[in-house]
Parts: C-alpha cells; sequence; structure tokens
C-alpha cells in the first residue's frame, strides 16, 4: 500500500514538475516579477495594460502582472515610490509630477521615471444620453459629471478646464464602468473622459443606449489650450463609436509607458524591443495601440528616456539609416 502511495505521488510530481517550476529571469539583474500599474476597469489603459502584460509574460519569459490604480498620478507615485516596475502615463501628468506643480504633487518633485515608449494619444471626450438636451460644454453648468477616477488624468483635467472656462458644475469620481452605468441611469448629465479611442466604457454604454458627442467649440479649445499648453489638438476619426458620423474635435494629451530609473537596462530594452515585435497583437488588445510606433516619440519633449530605451532606438535608427529606410 506504502509503495503504491508512493508510485502515486512520484506520478503526480512529474505531472506537476514542469508547472511548478519557477521562470528564471533571462538576466540575474532583472527583478523575479514585473507589475505594471494601469487604471480603473472600463478604462482604455487597463484593456492595453492587461494585453502587454500577457506579451511580455511570454517574450521576456517571466511574470508580468497588471495592477489596477486610479490612473497616470498614482502610477508615477507608485514607481518613485518601488512599488511597481512598470506604468502609463500622460505627459501632462509627467509635466506635472517632474516639476511638482499639480496639486496632488504637494510640491514634491517626482523626478525618478524615464520614457520607455509612446502609447497612443488621449483625447477628452465629452459625452451624454442622445435625448439629453445639453449639446454644448457650456450648457453642462449647474450639472452632474462623471470624470473618472480621482488620480485619473480626467479626474486631474476636467476641475482645470472648468475653471479656465468658468464653468461650475458637480463632479462625481468613481470606476468608468460605475460612472457609464450611472448615466445610463440618468443619475450623470454627462461623463467628460481623457481615454484613448474607442473608449471601452463609452463603447459598452453605447451598445445599450443611444449617446451623443458634445464638441469643444473652436474658442474653448483655444482657451484650454491658452490655459495649459502640454494640451495638443486631438481629432477622433468618424466610426470610431458607431455614432460619431464626423470628425470629433478636442484637445488631447499623448500617453507613454514609463519605468523607474533604477529598472535594469537590458530588461528596459528587452520590453521596448518586445512591444514593437509584438505591435500587432498589441494592436488585436486595442485599436489604439495602432498609434504605439517609434514616430510618436516627438510627443515626448522633456522626460529623461530610460538608456536601455534609448539604446534600442539608436539602434533601430542607425540601421534603418544603413538599409535607406
Amino acid at each position: 500500500m506504502r509503495a503504491r502511495v508512493i508510485t502515486i505521488l512520484l506520478a503526480v510530481l512529474v505531472i506537476l514538475g514542469p508547472m511548478a517550476t519557477p521562470c528564471v529571469p533571462a538576466d540575474p539583474d532583472w527583478p523575479p516579477v514585473l507589475t505594471i500599474v494601469t487604471a480603473s476597469p472600463g478604462g482604455t489603459y487597463h484593456v492595453y495594460g492587461a494585453g502587454l502584460a500577457r506579451i511580455l509574460s511570454r517574450a521576456l519569459n517571466m511574470p508580468v502582472a497588471e495592477r489596477i490604480t486610479e490612473g497616470p498620478d498614482q502610477n508615477i507615485r507608485m514607481i518613485e515610490a518601488g512599488e511597481a516596475q512598470l506604468g502609463f502615463i500622460t505627459i501632462g501628468a509627467a509635466l506635472q509630477a517632474w516639476n511638482g506643480t499639480a496639486e496632488w504633487t504637494e510640491g514634491k518633485r517626482y523626478r525618478s521615471i524615464r520614457a520607455l515608449f509612446p502609447m497612443y494619444d488621449t483625447p477628452f471626450h465629452f459625452v451624454v444620453l442622445k435625448d439629453s438636451p445639453i449639446r454644448s460644454i457650456a450648457a453642462m453648468a449647474g450639472g452632474r459629471i462623471g470624470v473618472g477616477p480621482q488620480g485619473g488624468t480626467s479626474g486631474t483635467y476636467i476641475p482645470m478646464f472648468l475653471k479656465a472656462l468658468k464653468i461650475e458644475a458637480s463632479l462625481a469620481h468613481g470606476t468608468w464602468d460605475e460612472l457609464a452605468a450611472d448615466l445610463s441611469e440618468g443619475k450623470l448629465d454627462a461623463l467628460a473622459a481623457a481615454v484613448g479611442a474607442p473608449f471601452p466604457a463609452i463603447a459598452g454604454l453605447e451598445a445599450k443606449r443611444k449617446i451623443a458627442f458634445v464638441e469643444p467649440s473652436g474658442e474653448e479649445i483655444l482657451a484650454l489650450r491658452t490655459a495649459m499648453h502640454e494640451l495638443t489638438p486631438s481629432t477622433i476619426p468618424p466610426g470610431v463609436y458607431p455614432s460619431l458620423n464626423k470628425p470629433y474635435r478636442s484637445v488631447g494629451l499623448f500617453n507613454f509607458a514609463v519605468a523607474g530609473k533604477d529598472l535594469p537596462d537590458s530588461l528596459a530594452y528587452a520590453i521596448v524591443d518586445a512591444v514593437f515585435a509584438n505591435r500587432q497583437s498589441l494592436t488585436e488588445v486595442h485599436p489604439a495601440a495602432a498609434e504605439t510606433v517609434p514616430a510618436n516619440l516627438i510627443h515626448n519633449t522633456f522626460l529623461p528616456y530610460h538608456p536601455g530605451a534609448s539604446r534600442y532606438y539608436s539602434n533601430r535608427f542607425m540601421s534603418e539609416t544603413v538599409r535607406g529606410d
């Protein structure tokens, strides 16, 4: 009987052996696990980050986990504190952190983050239900607007937008899935979201209810860009959402993936290489990844690149020059 039990246990160990063997990092200086900090469910960061984690797990042969957060502000703080290795940020949040200018920084300059690769543009969407009387940003005065998590891009910028446009409104925070449900149920008057398009929470809402996109006027766009120089013109092409049948003009911020400055150079290089080698797979995860291309490096004009990322771009552009690409 005892011999039989031992035989069974040995058989189980043989079966489980490969599964129980931990991944061995390609370089002894690499951490045993990578954590990517993203944002709340219903958002583009969450979808993009979950897909990126799967891609990097395979490409790097190491565990890569996505961690849900409130967004760029919290991501920057977590990377600075060493609680995560990778994260997603907007250039606007990075500029505020670098100079310690926004209220959330409390005057501290966060200068441990280093750029890895460009992700996609974040256009600011303003959305209402189709049967709402609101058809302008000014008409949102006195209403209740869902702006996402407190530390997200929308949660940070929409109060600044309203101040610049001299509009008073109540703001509601929460996950985008929750806020989209609240708009559908009439608990909110609008959503103001700084997100990659198509945005999962808005797309999900549109599948259930008829919605309308409220476009900022030319004068409002000018006022916003005058007040916040990091904003750039941004357009959502028609058809990105079924109900959007013409270009939606707004303002936006470009998103970048960043890492802590102490991430090993060889790992930073491997991450960037894996992202561009698997860009098609990333695009299948979310269409916004179509903008994850080296040409969009131009959207970062101040944040230092990680040395490993710099080496990748130097090698890539040098080889393209030699080939005449």
